[in-house]
């Protein structure tokens, strides 16, 4: 199900990934340590839609499958949780705050 960009940034935001300089349309996640991580994906500069195939991608890029993505997004999966599967498969090193 198409997704509106603005949600998907939106709540991108609100769970560590940060917009980088110099391009709103791409995202790196940090830690809650604060480090950046090589975590990263991007949406489509002018979109207003995001498509089922671009969510896969974004899902991919998140170290996510295309369930955990949409749980990531709608809220049901926090931050904390977020980070706990990514330190689970060594795409980001556990790091006490």
């Amino acid at each position: 199900m198409p997704r509106k960009q603005n949600d998907v940034e939106k709540s991108l935001l609100a769970k560590g990934f940060k917009a980088r300089e110099g391009d709103h349309n791409y995202f790196n996640y940090y830690s809650t340590a604060g480090k950046k991580t090589a975590v990263f994906t991007k949406t489509s500069h002018g979109a207003r839609e995001i498509d089922d195939n671009l969510l896969s991608c974004m899902a991919k890029q998140c170290k996510l499958s295309n369930k955990d993505f949409s749980l990531l997004i709608d809220c049901p999966l926090d931050r904390d949780s977020y980070e706990t599967k990514l330190i689970a498969q060594g795409a980001v090193e556990f790091q006490p705050v």
